[in-house]
């Protein structure tokens, strides 16, 4: 008979799946739990030295855009970037101007102090779209300024984009407001774990992309890096949570691998976008490696959700029935799995058509069945992306299940 031992559950509520404080204590196998640690602690080794091995070079990016030429250059020497503050609009006008909008809308803008050209008053063009947003008096746009070749002092200017600075922080504060408010410690906890992952992917998963460290071993240690940090922050650390991140982690590598099958077998190029053309010429990248990366960090978010739902009810169900054998939790767990992944699907599924709705309106229109432009790289590509994450989180729920259920043993030694 093997030994067992008992876990307190916690007492706080975490990620919208409550653990009451009032739930008996569960009982846990210790031959699956040194087994789970010990896979756990491989896992934790393996990240590490993935993060050592691909650890890019501090001029990676630098680098990277040296070997792109002139491509990689973002505007020509001596062309700045300033900003000005909108000071009259002129009205759309239609049937005249080029047939682009230019030479008919536009706006009259004066250049911020402490920039170039300052206190400058100029006339810029603009697209109609750009006067239909509703730009007004007051509002600001960057500018850019190319200088005249003739005279050092003198520029011509051009309409670069409108500041969203304004919007963006209040949004940002009102979602940092909100989650705090409604999940308190917890949210907070998410918000620490939502920055970590943000760091991860921009100071060392994309630097090692362009440095050239494989696309889906770079994926892989990253989001396994993510996730032991944020499960056990925003979670706490317990055996409930090692057996969601044990199921994360699984999930992560049946998603790597169905993608590089389901990439290769389409003959995927990687490059469907303006985007990727224009990296293309930064150096040799392989754009096949860097989708199936894309892939993973795709479906890293959705695969946490439903790892930690399996996992928690497991835990309730166990405390619920400590009696219960491990098949019949499992049974009853996942019945709350089926209707997650069914919202689950609905989620990525409808998440891709909403960033996707100019897209899909545009094919819509096209005279040709939807069938036959289905195989265009752009319409492929996320089609690939949506089915392939798909996937691996609905293999990832029986898989969760089942590991939190040998961990959660019943209180009589029956299987």
């Amino acid at each position: 008979m093997s030994s067992h031992r008992r876990e307190k559950p916690a007492r706080t509520t975490g990620h919208g799946h409550g653990h009451g404080a009032d739930l008996a204590a569960v009982r846990v196998g210790t031959t699956a739990r040194t087994v789970l640690l010990a896979v756990l602690a491989l896992a934790l080794v393996g990240t590490l030295a993935g993060l050592a091995i691909w650890w890019p070079p501090a001029d990676a990016a630098q680098r990277s855009a040296e070997a792109g030429g002139p491509a990689a250059q973002f505007a020509a020497p001596g062309v700045t970037f300033p900003s000005a503050e909108v000071v009259a609009v002129a009205p759309r006008c239609a049937g005249n101007g080029l047939p682009d909008g230019s030479g008919c809308s536009s706006l009259t803008v004066k250049v911020a102090p402490g920039e170039k050209g300052a206190g400058e008053t100029v006339r810029v063009d603009v697209p109609p779209e750009v006067i239909d947003s509703g730009i007004g008096k007051g509002d600001h746009v960057e500018l850019l300024r190319t200088p005249t070749p003739e005279a050092e002092l003198e520029a011509s200017y051009s309409y670069f984009a409108t500041e969203r600075h304004g919007t963006l922080i209040w949004l940002t504060l009102l979602f940092v407001a909100v989650v705090l408010a409604v999940a308190r410690l917890r949210g907070l906890l998410g918000l620490v774990g939502l920055a970590f992952g943000g760091a991860v992917v921009w100071w060392w998963m994309l630097p090692a992309l362009l440095d050239g460290a494989p696309g889906v071993g770079v994926a892989m240690t990253g989001a396994s890096a993510i996730m032991f940090v944020v499960l056990y922050t925003t979670h706490g650390f317990s055996l409930r949570t090692s057996a969601a991140l044990a199921g994360t982690l699984l999930g992560i590598v049946l998603t790597a691998g169905i993608g590089v099958l389901a990439i290769g077998d389409a003959r995927l190029t990687g490059i469907s976008d303006e985007g990727g053309a224009i990296l293309a010429t930064f150096g040799a990248l392989d754009f096949q490696a860097l989708l199936g990366c894309a892939l993973i960090i795709a479906g890293l978010g959705v695969l946490n959700d439903v790892t930690i739902t399996q996992a928690s009810a497991v835990w309730e169900l166990r405390a619920a029935t400590p009696d219960a054998s491990r098949t019949e939790v499992f049974a009853s767990a996942m019945r709350i799995g089926r209707d997650h992944i069914a919202s689950t699907i609905y989620t990525i599924v409808f998440a891709y058509v909403g960033t996707a709705l100019i897209l899909l309106m545009l094919l819509r229109v096209y005279d040709r069945p939807l069938l036959e432009l289905i195989s265009t790289e752009q319409l492929a590509e996320e089609v690939i992306r949506t089915l392939v994450t798909s996937i691996g989180l609905v293999l990832a729920v029986p898989v969760t299940t089942a590991v939190a259920a040998l961990i959660a043993a019943p209180h009589a030694d029956r299987r």
